[in-house]
């Protein structure tokens, strides 16, 4: 039998957020690790500022257009096992996140 492949799930969420954004990643099958009982909900968190200028286009959450911004984030690391809890995890924190586009970035994990 193949391994499940693993990814890691990266994101960056005002802090006011978060908590709705991690519930909905871990409801869709992320922060798991080593079966369902074992560990849940695993992740990590470090706080930060996210800093950016609004075009004119822009719909924001927070903010004004033309404006730069500075706000209170998170970044999340998570672990999925497989690509399908990979794609409802990201499904999941658009759904979740209050931007109109979610800063976030996934990576396939190697296994040595």
């Amino acid at each position: 039998m193949a391994p499940v492949a693993r990814f890691k799930l990266v994101f960056f969420v005002p802090d006011s957020a978060l908590q709705a954004c991690k519930t909905a990643i871990f409801a869709a099958g992320a922060g798991r690790y080593r079966g369902p009982e074992k560990y849940t909900e695993c992740c990590w968190t470090a706080m930060g500022i996210g800093r950016f200028r609004l075009g004119d286009t822009a719909t924001p959450n927070i903010g004004s257009t033309g404006t730069l911004e500075e706000v209170k984030e998170a970044r999340v690391e998570t672990l999925c096992m497989g690509e399908e809890v990979a794609k409802k995890a990201v499904d999941a924190l658009k759904g979740a996140h209050p931007y109109e586009e979610p800063a976030y970035e996934l990576y396939k994990i190697e296994e040595f």
